[in-house]
């Protein structure tokens, strides 16, 4: 049996950490998106305000099998 699979992009944030942006992101896309397989984190970003990191941001390729 052969599969189709697409990759769509997301840019998730956190207030905590790159690992909750991460979750946060692929259990949003797992809202809309069926058969999630995995995905890549593709960029890293933090926010800073006076020497402090406030958030964090990540962009992911998320890959899912078309039915």
């Amino acid at each position: 049996m052969s599969s189709v699979a697409r990759v769509t992009t997301i840019t998730s944030r956190s207030e905590t950490n790159f690992e909750d942006a991460i979750k946060q992101g692929i259990e949003r896309a797992a809202q809309t998106l069926r058969n999630i397989q995995g995905a890549w984190v593709k960029e890293q970003e933090v926010t800073i305000s006076d020497g402090v990191i406030t958030s964090w941001q990540v962009v992911l390729e998320v890959t899912f099998v078309l039915e």
